[in-house]
């Protein structure tokens, strides 16, 4: 879990997994990983680290807590990490606690030499996974389950570098997508079926410049490197990337993908295209489809921004109700900015949103936002419109209800405490204050994504945080009630 101060204002928001980026074969490319990371800084704001490989083999790290600007602003920071290649990552913490020792890229020292890995994603097995080492002698040096894949590399009988990340992943149950360097090659791997997302770029290639290879968690990070978007990489593919190019693997067969549909709601950035999807225009489709099931007369449209905004967007074009910045954020409240007492915690909503009250006063409102989990900003912010003298207000989701944990890399509460899982429509609606209220059916946010509905068969996307279908083992969930169920049958 993270750190109550690195978030306090949006403590009832899913929050991003991780962000990995990864470069080869370029000058100064700490520098690059630096602003690859900057594009990546919404899918993580607790920790940010580089690792570089220079040219006689040697590693160079720096780590740090806070955001990419605060650790690699600095040039001497950007010196001190010599070399054509290196690997990224920007951490929010889904596993362990966020603590310099956890903070990405991990490193370690082989027999082939040195190694680096970035991971986002969350391992299912990681707890019966590291009990099995822990008795084989294994020592963690962190607590986070990304440590896995060196710890697992380790102990593999294997001995070149990819056979033993294969014999690691092998091993792994979970959602993840990874960038990883070492003395050869920079590599990047999809868990099979692709939950997690990872696209490869490239640069140079004409006019006597040198090809440079790009691995990132999204697209916008190689347009703010200038990269060319070469492909997604696969779900179950390794790729290896060395002086002669690059090399794909897919020790694991043909699997079916489920990229994780959230990715589109709210965590990718809009200017992101996922899966060949333009992340922007399919939020203002899930807003079209949502005016589409559960419109009623209003008189304005205003997003809870900024993520509600393409699907108000969409909405307000769709219903033909004017769209209005009814609610205006503030960018510049900062993780140091006060102390998260209680007493400035109920404050939190206020000293990110404000509402405009000239787009407001008297009239009927439809305000749009990407989810609702605990419901606590929901209400605060529907009392804020009310206030500012709205004649009613309607609340309209571009996610279906939220009912499940997450368990491949989204930081989710426990299912008790998700909203939707213990209310029905009515109770959500008088708990947040709202004259109505309605989410985007699930056949609806598939049709926004270009499929005729959800195939419960066959589902093109996981979405187990609206159904519960649960696609990757949940192992360790497993265990952890088995236990509970032991001890509580021990004391009775």
């Amino acid at each position: 879990m993270a750190d109550a101060s690195t978030h306090p204002w949006d403590d009832d928001k899913f929050h991003e997994e991780c962000g990995v980026f990864g470069v080869w074969n370029v000058s100064d490319a700490a520098a690059l990983t630096a602003l690859g990371l900057h594009a990546l800084q919404h899918r993580g704001q607790e920790a940010a680290g580089i690792v570089s490989l220079d040219e006689g083999g040697r590693f160079h790290s720096h780590r740090g807590r806070g955001l990419v600007g605060e650790n690699f602003s600095d040039a001497k920071v950007i010196a001190s990490l010599p070399g054509r290649a290196a690997v990224g990552h920007n951490r929010y913490a889904t596993t362990g606690e966020t603590a310099l020792r956890n903070v990405q890229p991990l490193f370690a020292d082989f027999e082939f030499g040195g190694f680096a890995v970035a991971h986002n994603g969350n391992l299912t097995n990681a707890h019966a996974l590291k009990r099995e080492l822990v008795r084989r002698g294994s020592l963690f040096q962190s607590t986070t389950d990304s440590e896995l894949f060196i710890q697992l590399m380790a102990i593999s009988l294997y001995s070149a570098v990819e056979e033993r990340l294969i014999d690691a992943l092998r091993r792994v149950q979970g959602a993840y997508s990874l960038v990883a360097l070492h003395n050869g090659a920079l590599m990047g791997a999809r868990d099979p079926m692709g939950v997690r997302p990872l696209v490869l770029g490239r640069t140079g290639g004409t006019e006597g410049v040198p090809v440079s290879w790009v691995l990132a968690s999204e697209t916008c990070a190689l347009e703010i490197v200038s990269a060319e978007f070469v492909r997604d990489i696969e779900p179950g593919e390794i790729v290896i990337i060395d002086d002669s190019g690059v090399r794909s693997i897919k020790p694991f067969g043909r699997g079916t993908s489920r990229f994780c549909i959230f990715e589109y709601i709210y965590f990718a950035r809009p200017d992101s295209v996922m899966e060949g999807i333009p992340v922007y225009e399919t939020r203002k489709r899930i807003g079209q489809e949502l005016a589409r099931e559960s419109h009623v007369p209003a008189d304005v449209v205003v997003p809870v921004p900024d993520s509600g905004v393409p699907a108000a967007m969409g909405y307000a074009t769709e219903a033909g109700v004017p769209f209005e910045l009814g609610i205006i954020r503030n960018h510049y409240v900062g993780r140091t900015f006060i102390e998260p007492t209680d007493q400035i915690r109920n404050l939190g909503v206020k000293l990110k949103h404000s509402a405009n009250r000239a787009m407001i006063e008297g009239k009927r409102v439809i305000l749009v936002d990407d989810s609702i989990v605990r419901g606590t900003t929901s209400k605060k912010i529907v009392e804020m419109v009310r206030a500012a003298g709205a004649k009613e207000v309607h609340m309209r989701i571009s996610s279906p209800p939220t009912t499940h944990s997450c368990y491949y890399g989204i930081d989710t509460p426990e299912r008790g405490k998700l909203l939707a899982a213990q209310h029905d429509l009515e109770e959500m609606a008088r708990i947040i204050g709202v004259d109505s209220l309605a989410f985007i059916s699930l056949d609806g946010l598939y049709r926004a994504l270009g499929q005729p509905g959800r195939d419960a068969a066959k589902p093109a996307y996981c979405d187990a945080c609206f159904t519960g279908d649960y696609a990757i083992p949940l192992t360790d969930t497993r265990d952890n009630t088995e236990r509970q169920l032991s001890l509580l049958h021990a004391t009775q």
